[in-house]
């Protein structure tokens, strides 16, 4: 098999979420590539220098280097090992990310040109991105869906008597957690039984200001921190809806991962969220920040009768196409 050099951040041991550096690459080890990582790094300078000292040193014994490639600040590393690897003369290969990288490419034209048109391929993993690029006159695309391993995830009976909410995401602006709780708050006007779960790390300022506002409105909300994906899919049974609160998205592997464990999705209908959940068929949608709306689509769920069944039925169908062992076949194709 060949080999590849893996550029990302490879941060969980530092208490981050797992990206696709861990997921991927771990997939791609288990059919007998040999896979080597940059950077586990907390502070981001020292990342960038491993990087750019790992390209160099694994340059000339690798057949690859793929490349996580994201919108805001981490743009600038792909950008940098992308050029370097120009100059070694290795393929590289960005592993696009990111529900706001549309507007990336419009707003950085001149390095995105750089990076996307000189690469071996760029590996879009939603259509949303795809379509994004391809507008944008990137012809070298393909599409490879986010995958997850569906053996990993079983169903458990819901029961729908009241709310036990579930939301899963980094505690960052993007990700809009505060709204979780103002849907909380409604929720518990009807249902004062309701419950509320938020899990995952830290990441800005974001954890502080959520915590803060349930105890100002007087809500109790069970904050977790980061937990394994083995102890989150444990919880989850405790639970019976999946809110999605992210002001922009791509195609997100909590999402994937709610909706293959049998819980109903409720959405923003934001970036590439719309390519991947379909209102009252395979999820509920709402507009981008609105918590009455959101409130309102979650409450179905327990009036409805066969509302919850009908979308967790079709969810259920929509994540076989993300199980990695028919996603492998386009890696390996690609990569040998």
């Amino acid at each position: 098999m060949n080999s590849l050099l893996y550029i990302g951040n490879k941060l969980s041991d530092h208490g981050y979420t797992s990206t696709s550096i861990e997921t991927l690459g771990s997939f791609l080890e288990a059919e007998g590539f040999t896979v080597y990582y940059a950077s586990s790094k907390k502070n981001k300078f020292f990342r960038m220098l491993e990087m750019v000292s790992m390209t160099f040193k694994y340059a000339k014994k690798v057949d690859y280097v793929l490349i996580d490639t994201y919108s805001t600040k981490n743009f600038w590393y792909a950008f940098i090992i992308s050029q370097l690897c120009r100059i070694l003369n290795v393929k590289y290969i960005p592993k696009l990310h990111g529900g706001d990288l549309p507007n990336r490419i419009v707003r950085t034209k001149f390095f995105s040109n750089l990076i996307f048109n000189n690469a071996f391929i760029n590996i879009a993993p939603s259509y949303y991105l795809y379509e994004a690029f391809k507008n944008n006159g990137y012809a070298n695309l393909k599409y490879i869906p986010n995958t997850v391993d569906l053996q990993l995830y079983t169903q458990s009976i819901k029961t729908f008597d009241f709310p036990r909410i579930l939301w899963v995401r980094s505690f960052a602006k993007i990700y809009n957690p505060i709204m979780a709780v103002k849907i909380f708050i409604n929720l518990k006007k009807t249902y004062p039984e309701a419950t509320l779960c938020m899990i995952g790390p830290k990441k800005d300022d974001s954890f502080e200001k959520t915590k803060r506002f349930a105890q100002k409105n007087n809500v109790e909300v069970k904050f977790t921190g980061k937990l394994s994906k083995e102890d989150w899919i444990a919880k989850s049974k405790d639970y019976n809806v999946f809110i999605n609160t992210t002001h922009f998205d791509n195609t997100p592997i909590s999402v994937i991962e709610a909706m293959a464990l049998g819980l109903p999705v409720v959405s923003t209908n934001v970036g590439g969220i719309p390519y991947l959940l379909k209102h009252e068929a395979n999820s509920l949608l709402v507009n981008d920040n609105d918590s009455a709306g959101m409130t309102q689509q979650v409450l179905r769920l327990f009036v409805e009768e066969n509302l919850a069944l009908n979308i967790t039925k079709n969810a259920k169908e929509t994540v076989q196409g993300f199980d990695w062992e028919i996603v492998k076949k386009e890696w390996i194709d690609l990569l040998i």
